[in-house]
């Protein structure tokens, strides 16, 4: 009788000890728990603007919580969809519709920033950022996908095609981020670092200025969570781990790639697509008229039409 007293304490202490542990887990990306949860009604807020029915998941992977959002057809192909640095998956408003009438879209938040998903790592590693999209892969049981990367989504896209047995079959970069080259104009992208530090309507105004050839378009709801997402969260260091890919990175990448970027964008130049048709035989680039870095809204249509033509 005394063992199972004490084997029953000891269960219980151990329970107490891990809810503990759970309830006291420290959040790497969030300021507060009051903006948390300020900065997640604005999301929701903005997911609304998606106009299409969606389901949203949170998984658990050895890295944190996952949070992914799905679209279209569950028998249909399926598209992965990483969003810029900032944005979340929100971001897909205006290309969700056209990028989930044939597909079954994955749209996954990033670990390291404010959004659904939640890491319980400070820091992570390049092997293991590719080891925890692969978690959710096997999940999904996607072993082959196409992907659409955004800015530094199109940098973590690049890192996932480039890998020995990657499960990518399609890659899709719109004005991808530190990919073939450092950012081109330097002086204007770093608005969004002064944000960061002083997040104020009037900085906010002008970084959109500097990334969107047409700010106007931009939805009010997601300007708004996209200028909370600088109030609300922890500086993080991670996008320094973002560096250009090397011509020995891309020897091997074989699969169809298509390079999309704005004739007015300040991150890319004529020199990531010069790069792309020089190191990547199985490729096509497009330059779009009248868009910035913020591509995927400044022409949505156009941009739209371009994925779904190269994902055929």
């Amino acid at each position: 009788m005394r063992k199972l007293l004490l084997a029953a304490f000891a269960l219980s202490a151990l329970i107490s000890c891990n809810l503990l542990k759970k309830n006291t887990q420290k959040d790497y990306t969030y300021k507060s728990h009051t903006e948390k949860k300020m900065y997640l009604r604005a999301y929701d807020k903005s997911l609304k603007l998606w106009g299409v029915p969606f389901q949203e998941e949170n998984i658990q992977t050895s890295l944190g919580t996952a949070h992914v959002i799905m679209a279209g057809p569950k028998d249909a192909p399926p598209l992965v969809l990483l969003h810029g640095m900032d944005a979340t998956s929100t971001m897909w408003y205006p290309n969700i519709k056209s990028l989930s009438k044939n597909n079954r879209v994955y749209a996954i938040d990033f670990l390291k920033e404010v959004g659904k998903s939640q890491s319980t790592e400070k820091s992570l590693s390049k092997s293991e950022i590719v080891s925890w999209y692969n978690e959710i892969f096997d999940f999904y049981k996607l072993k082959k996908t196409a992907i659409v990367g955004a800015s530094r989504g199109g940098w973590l896209a690049t890192l996932l095609a480039v890998e020995k047995n990657s499960r990518i079959n399609k890659l899709i970069l719109l004005s991808p981020a530190q990919t073939f080259q450092n950012i081109d104009q330097v002086g204007k992208a770093t608005s969004a670092l002064v944000l960061k530090t002083f997040p104020t309507k009037k900085q906010l105004d002008k970084t959109l200025a500097s990334f969107s050839y047409y700010p106007e378009k931009i939805h009010t709801d997601f300007k708004r969570q996209y200028f909370l997402s600088y109030k609300v969260a922890k500086r993080s260091s991670n996008f320094l781990q973002m560096q250009p890919f090397s011509d020995d990175d891309f020897k091997d990448l074989n699969i169809p790639v298509l390079v999309i970027i704005g004739d007015h964008d300040i991150v890319n130049s004529d020199l990531s697509l010069e790069r792309t048709k020089k190191y990547l035989s199985n490729s096509k680039t497009e330059k779009v008229k009248n868009a910035g870095h913020f591509l995927s809204i400044d022409q949505s249509e156009t941009v739209n039409k371009l994925i779904v033509n190269f994902l055929k």
